[in-house]
């Protein structure tokens, strides 16, 4: 039997967590791979005990051996990350060896460092799944500048995990075709894959919407998670303000975890009648549910070089329950995806800040047609399945994990 330790600097108890590290780990169990997880978890979400015992349940149910440690943030950002680098190291390497482990499964950078320690102090192979050029994201997020130490170091630091890795994943081709051009790995590049942010279908399944644009008489443009940051809120209430002018019947339903008073303010300061919309948290487990109520999902993504290794949750989530979305392009494969599978609109990117609003009422009477016509629920499913499902993702994984045990008794 084939047995991965898998790094996780995402917590399991994180929203993104149990997106997408958790459901890939118990499926993976579940196939029969000996998962041992390291992952770092908020301090208020180890100290729910409730909840603790309930992923405990889950990983054991599907044998895999959970070994969280706490995330810190104290005393500074970067120190505090160190700290957490240099002690799951050390943990990293005497699990690897206590399980006799034969691939170090990474996810993003941090994990990838510790992994690579495990590589070299073991001898398992090491998988870089990248999930984005992160030093170039802080540098495009305002965080780091590209003359800063940390970004210096932490290019150095993308090198070697590259040029260590007997596998990369990436999210989406635009990133393989990114980092295939840099030129320390000519001649050098390793094998990669492209595994993109899979949905579980069962828990977002195929569900015609409340209210359709056929025969009821509203129309419910949805939102699905965080805002700010790399996704462009302000675009969305520009377009939201927009679609209930084109529409007097249109609604907006917001699901996120938290900043309910920053999405009032910034839907208040586009115009937009907060007696048409509404906004609610929820756990994951209960967001299909939600989609389910809407007509068509809708987001923006800051159209940055470092996001194009990126591929967005929400989209595999609406297309999964059946819904067409409106977004930009110039992010991963998502226009690309779009685009082939008819699913949605993605409108040209402008610049860092923003999508061409110039041609947001043609974006949006397209939405609205594709949203009333009978066969898109069903193409938008099966666009899911074909690309977004969370089995055809472990199934590709498995075959990363088979080819390396095979490769490399």
């Amino acid at each position: 039997m084939t047995s991965v330790l898998y790094i996780s600097y995402t917590g399991l108890m994180d929203p993104l967590g149990q997106s997408q590290v958790l459901q890939y780990i118990l499926a993976l169990g579940r196939a029969g791979y000996r998962m041992t997880v390291l992952s770092f978890e908020k301090p208020d979400a180890l100290s729910d005990t409730t909840r603790v015992a309930l992923v405990r349940a889950q990983c054991k149910a599907a044998g895999v051996a959970w070994r969280p440690r706490i995330w810190h943030n104290r005393p500074s950002g970067t120190l505090a990350t160190l700290y957490d680098l240099i002690a799951g190291r050390q943990q990293a390497i005497r699990l690897a060896r206590e399980i006799n482990a034969d691939i170090v499964h990474c996810r993003s950078y941090i994990a990838g460092l510790m992994g690579l320690a495990v590589k070299r102090a073991t001898g398992a192979r090491y998988i870089f799944d990248m999930r984005g050029f992160w030093p170039d994201e802080r540098v495009d997020g305002g965080i780091w500048s590209k003359n800063s130490l940390p970004y210096r170091v932490f290019k150095l630091v993308e090198r070697q995990l590259f040029l260590g890795a007997d596998h990369v994943v990436s999210l989406t081709r635009a990133g393989i075709r990114e980092f295939e051009a840099f030129e320390y790995l000519r001649g050098r590049t390793p094998p990669s894959s492209v595994i993109p942010t899979c949905t579980n279908l069962e828990m977002f399944p195929l569900s015609p919407s409340e209210t359709s644009a056929n025969d009821a008489p509203d129309f419910t443009l949805g939102y699905v998670g965080s805002v700010g940051s790399w996704y462009l809120f302000d675009a969305v209430a520009q377009t939201v303000a927009r679609a209930f002018e084109m529409r007097p019947d249109a609604r907006f339903l917001v699901i996120t975890k938290g900043n309910h008073e920053y999405v009032r303010e910034t839907l208040l300061a586009a115009g937009v009648d907060l007696a048409r919309v509404e906004i609610h948290g929820a756990a994951f487990d209960e967001v299909g549910a939600h989609i389910g109520r809407m007509d068509a999902g809708l987001f923006f993504i800051r159209p940055a070089w470092s996001k194009r290794a990126s591929c967005p949750t929400r989209m595999g989530e609406f297309l999964a329950c059946g819904k067409p979305c409106l977004t930009n392009g110039g992010v991963g494969d998502v226009a690309e995806d779009i685009n082939e599978t008819g699913t949605g609109i993605a409108l040209p990117p402008l610049g860092l800040d923003g999508v061409v609003l110039d041609n947001l009422d043609a974006g949006l009477q397209q939405l609205f047609e594709m949203a009333a016509d009978p066969e898109m629920p069903q193409r938008c499913r099966a666009a899911a399945e074909a690309r977004f499902s969370l089995s055809g993702g472990v199934r590709d994984y498995a075959a990363i994990y088979t080819w390396l045990k095979q490769l490399h008794p």
